[in-house]
């Protein structure tokens, strides 16, 4: 049993990693109802000047300040080069040009501060945490990164409630007939981006701070993916709880299930089942239902 639980523990705090980058996709689907491809290039590219700041002798609290100006800036270079021109478009355009966007800030945010490993030290501690008399193991570093999400999800769930919140939902229901009610469609999409900036400056620390920051952390993005279809497109704690059932699924299935194959079910566990979740209830467990009417 201590060592189930050890595995499960350990699944739950890898979840919690896969969640935060996972919040960048759903604040920018909620936004514009498109898939942002961008969403792992732009955790790079945070924690790229968050690193390239620092070895540079700048103070760690102003390096936060820094890159999240920096992720600011880059929301507006983005609306205005490239969302302003999509207005009202489909949605398989404004992917398109999110994938665009990954290539591109993924390449300038290496040709700026190399494509190297940087180890990144935020000062968390990394010794193991003993439970049940020392049966089972945990890494103190997971805890960390455990309580920094959720007191993202927090601060997410409240943005949600406010006037900026409730005005992004409209512009993801309708483009057209949020223009028509006077919400600043540019405005909005500029204040998702930049706080999608600031959730991928999170994501970028603590992945750097786990693995080095290195350019392999962009195919992060294709673990969120499942978490997203688990949890729902549309659904902030819907990130969170996708990314804990991936986590520990695919712990639990590598230690378990794992050698009935040979090895390896945690590379390709997760896809599994979120193609299973998509047979059953595609729109996520938290993720709004859509219904078209002709």
């Amino acid at each position: 049993m201590a060592f189930f639980l050890e595995v499960l523990i350990g699944g739950l705090m890898a979840g919690v990693m896969y969640s935060l980058v996972a919040l960048g996709f759903v604040l920018i689907f909620k936004a514009s109802g498109v898939f942002n491809f961008a969403q792992g290039a732009m955790v790079l590219f945070a924690g790229l000047f968050f690193v390239g700041f620092m070895q540079k002798g700048v103070p760690m609290w102003l390096s936060v300040i820094l890159t999240l100006a920096v992720m600011a800036l880059l929301a507006v270079v983005i609306e205005r080069v490239v969302l302003r021109h999509l207005v009202n478009q489909e949605g398989i355009i404004l992917f398109m040009a999110t994938i665009g966007v990954s290539f591109f800030i993924d390449g300038f945010g290496q040709s700026i501060w190399g494509s190297g490993v940087s180890q990144i030290d935020i000062g968390i501690p990394t010794d193991p945490i003993f439970l049940m008399n020392g049966d089972i193991l945990i890494q103190s570093f997971d805890l960390w990164a455990a309580l920094v999400a959720g007191t993202l999800l927090a601060g997410l769930v409240v943005f949600q409630k406010t006037r900026i919140g409730r005005a992004l939902r409209a512009v993801a229901d309708d483009h057209q007939a949020a223009q028509s009610v006077g919400i600043p469609l540019n405005v909005i999409w500029i204040i998702v981006w930049a706080i999608a900036g600031m959730v991928a400056l999170v994501a970028g620390v603590m992945w750097g701070s786990k693995l080095g920051m290195q350019p392999a952390i962009v195919g992060l993005a294709l673990k969120a993916l499942p978490v997203l279809i688990l949890g729902g497109f549309t659904s902030v704690p819907g990130a969170i709880i996708g990314g804990l059932i991936i986590g520990a699924g695919e712990k639990l299935a590598e230690v378990y299930v794992g050698p009935a194959f040979g090895g390896g079910i945690e590379n390709w566990f997760a896809y599994v089942l979120a193609l299973g979740f998509l047979l059953i209830r595609p729109q996520g467990l938290f993720g709004e239902k859509i219904i078209e009417r002709v």
